[in-house]
């Protein structure tokens, strides 16, 4: 369990405790209901109500209560962890694996391998922030607790939470740096696949060329969005799909199980610290040796 000590500044003198905790903590209205049925509001080291006062240096503690929720089936397998502490998990996915496991994919998911690695934690609840396609490599974060995955969610697609990809594409965009800017909804009658429509929602994704060799490019790209499968159908879309991509492109026998695609840097605002944290991650062996012409 994850506890929040708050020592109460001057300009929270006076206030409800609910106020405080809904608004300078910053706590879910679901987390605070958890914590008054659970009896877990502290002050000053006694059990209050919701409604109590509190004063300038008063502290308030909160032991964050997890709700029961399903329980993955522990599998062992790599975790490529760039980052830990108590409140997140930087990870480097490898591809081809699932993010989270489903009535259709039990196992074989980062989901059941991070099951497996907090076996002996009663408290751990799998609380990915930004997903990545089972296609997809790279970075992504998971949160620790309820708390830092609301956080971080409500800065998921502000300057507080930046993201960058690494794609080898088909074709050479021109120019060969721009914006595209274009609505992306689902496909009339698809269950999955997505494309640029009228009625989608509002879409934005900077790329620029690195490198280009042969009919191919390597682009670096950046979300300011963050619509389903966005770079994939924005690509797509100007004529030059990510390799490997059965969806919205062609197959690739080099790539088997997976597309060009990667996340190759995160910078985001730690949720309890307010410290930057920036991480990068190199182009996977099997996406430079497309570049190379190699098999």
């Amino acid at each position: 369990m994850h506890t929040i000590t708050y020592p109460v500044p001057p300009a929270d003198d006076g206030r409800l405790i609910k106020r405080v905790i809904r608004g300078s903590i910053g706590l879910s209205y679901h987390q605070l209901s958890m914590l008054k049925a659970a009896g877990a509001l502290m002050l000053n080291g006694r059990a209050v109500h919701a409604n109590e006062p509190v004063r300038a240096g008063d502290v308030i503690e909160l032991t964050l209560v997890e709700a029961p929720g399903r329980a993955p089936m522990p599998e062992a397998g790599p975790v490529f962890a760039v980052y830990e502490d108590e409140h997140l998990l930087i990870v480097d996915k490898e591809a081809p694996l699932a993010c989270q496991s489903s009535p259709r994919q039990a196992g074989g998911t980062l989901e059941n391998r991070l099951a497996h690695r907090y076996a002996g934690d009663p408290s751990y609840a799998f609380r990915p922030v930004n997903r990545l396609d089972k296609g997809t490599s790279g970075l992504m974060v998971v949160a620790k607790h309820a708390h830092a995955q609301m956080l971080l969610s409500q800065k998921l697609h502000s300057g507080d939470f930046e993201r960058e990809y690494l794609a080898v594409v088909a074709g050479r965009p021109e120019p060969g740096e721009g914006e595209i800017e274009a609505p992306i909804g689902k496909a009339d009658g698809a269950t999955v696949r997505r494309e640029v429509r009228a009625d989608g929602k509002a879409a934005r994704t900077a790329y620029r060329t690195l490198e280009t060799r042969g009919g191919m490019a390597l682009l670096r790209l950046k979300l300011f969005t963050g619509r389903t499968h966005q770079i994939r159908v924005h690509l797509q879309s100007i004529g030059c799909p990510v390799l490997g991509d059965f969806l919205y492109g062609t197959e690739d026998a080099r790539l088997p199980g997976r597309f060009a695609l990667h996340s190759a840097f995160l910078s985001l605002t730690h949720p309890a610290s307010g410290k930057r944290l920036s991480f990068e991650s190199p182009l996977p062996a099997a996406l430079e040796a497309l570049m190379k012409g190699m098999e």
